[in-house]
């Protein structure tokens, strides 16, 4: 499949974005007092984040992955 560069630059820089974006955005939620209850076991809010931010950041290395393969190929 052949794609232009400047789409190739964009699925790059879309997944690197995402990797850079979601980092801290975890550590936030694992400090966040809502994350783990009162016997400190993970919370709903905790699963639902972890869950949001895992599947963003491997379509985030994913995409990354086509843009540089597109480049390459």
């Amino acid at each position: 499949m052949f794609l232009p560069t400047p789409l190739a630059l964009v699925l790059i820089l879309a997944g690197v974005w995402t990797l850079i974006v979601w980092p801290p955005f975890l550590r936030r939620i694992l400090k966040d007092p809502r994350a783990r209850d009162d016997k400190g076991a993970p919370t709903r809010f905790l699963t639902v984040h972890l869950m949001l931010i895992s599947t963003s950041m491997i379509l985030g290395l994913a995409t990354a992955i086509i843009g540089i393969r597109a480049l390459a190929g």
